[in-house]
């Protein structure tokens, strides 16, 4: 019998680029019983799956020179140091490695000066040689440690075995000094490129920071000691008190209490306001620039920034699955999901270090065998085949080109999070900037998907105005009566537009209710059969030849018109509109200004209201009266064309649609949109869509540069070192500083380029 394995999670502290991940997942991906493992270096989370015991993976990550935390607290699993201080000269100090490269540096000074910056002094004692022997052996000391880990645990050939190689083969030789250099250069840079890239790691903690962790509730005052006995009262709610308020953890809190938010303070948990009014800043949520209202019904989210009025709140989600707490998890999945080019750069050094040892062999071994040229040069090693090929072994690390990537990714998520545009991985990242054709949903995402009924018209009115009319006052009577169920929203303008009019009682809810596939809906009200549909449904099914001419004219007008008939007999006609979002004209634009070659807006609508919505949006393109399978065929045909194609939608609706597409992009904050898309906009509208366009193609070109920089660096000491223009400190320090330099820029991304400063309407 095959038993189920098991996926655990761990979180690893220590690493400091994307090499150190590389080696845990495979020292620990040789243990008994391990299926597969994953280990981010971006998040630091271990993924392994199997049927392995704890223990065995928290040892031989610790057998590899690494920390297990618990998850719970971020503590280590044998210490209780927090696991990343976020200050500089707390990070330095913390690790052993920086205190031992630092009594490194002392040591090599002398050596330093007078060897390698004042040669011309020619000042030249044991002593020198002496001090740079003990400074590369202390601060090579978890280097040659970390070596010997990577060839036992793993048999790999990593950056600390090269290095080791190096530095001892300079010692060897008689370089010293340089031997000293090489080790106290490379643990410094590692200490730098560890501390940046933890800060691009840890770039999600301003998110989870956003929402406070307690709040205050109103509850029952409880055994109440000043009015025990009164009447009998023993325990309990205290009837005399009534509710108070407490102040409690987030966590205690539970789904249809009610919490109070004073002005100025954050709104702990996601809910619906219950009375007060006030204007609230969505911004570390949404990303809106602007205050929204809140008033009595409307909804509210963890983390959001109370204005001027206090708010009574009645919660609607647990801390654990609210607004931000989604965002959080949504955002550390997709710091997982490596890019395409991330994971090519990933199998590319995998071949890269062992070609540069071979590579570095030949360079040692065939100048000599062919010619004359020394292998080494006892009067000065720096000058020999040898020494050559030890600094190739050192400027070949892979550590610029590994971080290249995933710094840029992250840094891009986490800029888009903050903004409130949620990437869920990073090949959405570098897909969305290349696309050049979006495919828009019309209601809901072009326009504000509430629609309004304009006009009601009975086949038996005869009045002029339809306010006097019984007929069509029983004609909205009967199709709010069908649409009371339906969640669409033409059925929402339906009912509330009969409730304005006091004609929502008027019958009862229809009974067998069922859909008919994205063109209506029918129901029996007192017994009779009524049928709610499109005009190109009535066409087919129910003879209204009679009204075709007049229910034209109010397409022509831009309305949407449904159709009522009760017992295969045409009742009249509901025209409705929804209006368009003011910014949506403005993001066209934008978006036209950012070379995208093809707009097209998909509906259920009729092709003249489709128009209508279209020239007031200034899209050109439409395909009207799609069922949702015609929206996906739309979609597929889109994406058969070079770059592929962004589908932009609700999220709830357009989910078909939604997953055909290259991209999909959600608009909203329901869980529907979140979970459905490739990305979401938080802002509830598509004002972020160019700014998710801008950040994604600011990535993609930080990425080029990194690594054509990553090479070309290399490149070039590859042919000084071959030409004897290199030494071996000059080549480790073109390393490590290679490596900062694409962590650093790759960081950028952190905070440009930043949105448009553009007013969410809805």
């Amino acid at each position: 019998m095959n038993v189920p394995s098991t996926e655990n999670t761990y979180l690893v502290s220590g690493m400091d680029c994307a090499s150190c991940a590389q080696k845990i997942a495979t020292g620990v991906e040789r243990l008994d019983g391990v299926q597969s493992c994953t280990l981010t270096f971006t998040t630091g989370k271990l993924h392994v799956l199997g049927d392995v015991p704890r223990a065995d993976v928290v040892r031989r990550v610790e057998d590899l020179g690494y920390e297990v935390l618990d998850p719970e607290s971020g503590t280590s699993s044998h210490s209780n140091d927090t696991a990343e201080p976020t200050g500089f000269l707390a990070y330095m100090w913390r690790r052993t490695e920086t205190r031992l490269a630092m009594l490194g540096l002392l040591f090599v000074l002398p050596g330093l000066i007078f060897h390698e910056l004042m040669p011309g002094l020619e000042i030249h004692h044991v002593l020198i040689d002496i001090l740079a022997i003990a400074a590369m052996l202390v601060a090579g000391y978890p280097v040659f440690q970390n070596a010997w880990r990577s060839l036992k645990i793993n048999r790999d050939l990593d950056m600390n075995v090269l290095m080791s190689i190096a530095a001892i083969g300079a010692v060897l030789i008689g370089a010293y000094v340089e031997a000293a250099m090489v080790m106290v250069l490379f643990s410094l840079g590692e200490l730098l490129e560890g501390y940046t890239a933890n800060r691009a790691r840890e770039s999600i903690r301003g998110l989870m920071e956003v929402a406070p962790n307690r709040a205050t509730v109103l509850r029952p005052c409880m055994d109440c000691a000043e009015h025990l006995g009164r009447e009998g009262y023993v325990q309990g709610p205290c009837p005399y008190c009534g509710l108070e308020q407490q102040q409690i953890t987030v966590e205690e809190l539970k789904i249809g209490e009610t919490i109070v938010v004073k002005p100025g303070e954050r709104i702990p948990m996601d809910g619906l306001v219950h009375s007060g009014l006030s204007a609230v800043n969505q911004a570390p949520i949404t990303g809106e620039s602007q205050p929204i209202n809140k008033s009595e019904g409307d909804s509210v989210f963890a983390g959001s920034i109370n204005g001027f009025g206090t708010l009574d709140i009645v919660i609607t989600h647990l801390a654990a699955d609210n607004t931000i707490s989604r965002l959080i998890a949504m955002v550390e999945e997709a710091q997982e999901k490596r890019a395409p080019t991330q994971r090519f750069v990933d199998r590319f050094a995998r071949y890269y270090t062992p070609a540069v040892v071979l590579l570095a062999a030949s360079v040692a071994i065939i100048p000599p065998l062919l010619s004359d040229q020394p292998l080494l040069v006892p009067t000065d090693p720096s000058q020999g085949w040898l020494y050559r090929a030890l600094a190739l072994l050192v400027v070949a690390c892979p550590c610029a080109l590994v971080i290249s990537t995933p710094v840029s990714i992250i840094s891009a998520i986490s800029n888009g999070a903050r903004n409130g545009v949620i990437f869920k991985g990073g090949a959405f990242v570098e897909a969305l900037g290349q696309i050049r054709t979006i495919a828009f949903d019309k209601t809901g995402t072009l326009t504000r998907g509430q629609p309004a009924v304009l006009q009601v018209r009975a086949a038996a009115c005869t009045a002029e105005a339809e306010e006097n009319c019984n007929e069509c006052d029983d004609l909205l009577a009967l199709a709010s009566a069908l649409e009371q169920r339906s969640e669409h929203p033409l059925a929402h303008a339906i009912v509330a537009e009969a409730q304005n009019h006091g004609l929502h009682h008027q019958y009862g809810a229809a009974e067998q209710v069922t859909a008919l596939a994205g063109q209506g809906v029918r129901g029996k009200i007192n017994g009779r059969q009524v049928i709610i549909g499109s005009h190109k449904y009535f066409d087919r099914a129910i003879p209204h030849d009679a009204y075709c001419a007049e229910l034209n004219g109010v397409d022509d007008q831009g309305y949407t018109t449904i159709l009522i008939s009760e017992d295969d007999r045409y009742l009249g006609y509901l025209a409705l509109a929804d209006e368009i979002r003011t910014n949506s004209r403005a993001t066209i634009a934008k978006l036209k200004e950012l070379d995208i070659e093809r707009l097209v807006m998909l509906t259920g609508d009729n092709e003249k209201t489709a128009r209508f919505i279209a020239e007031q949006a200034g899209i050109k393109e439409i395909r009207a009266n799609c069922l949702p399978q015609d929206k996906v065929n739309a979609v597929n045909e889109l994406a058969a064309q070079p770059g592929g194609v962004i589908m932009v939608g609700d999220g709830i609706n357009d989910t078909p649609a939604l997953a055909t597409a290259t991209v999909g992009v959600a608009i909203g904050h329901t869980a529907q949109a979140m979970e459905t898309a490739d990305v979401t906009l938080m802002g509830n509208d598509i004002h972020q869509l160019p700014f998710a366009i801008q950040l994604s193609r600011a990535a993609m070109r930080t990425i080029r540069f990194n690594v054509i920089f990553s090479i070309g660096i290399k490149m070039l000491f590859l042919l000084l070192i071959l030409l004897g223009r290199g030494t071996l400190w000059m080549a480790v320090f073109a390393d490590m500083g290679a490596s900062l330099l694409v962590t650093i820029y790759g960081m950028r991304l952190l905070r440009h380029p930043k949105p448009t400063d553009s007013k969410s309407h809805n």
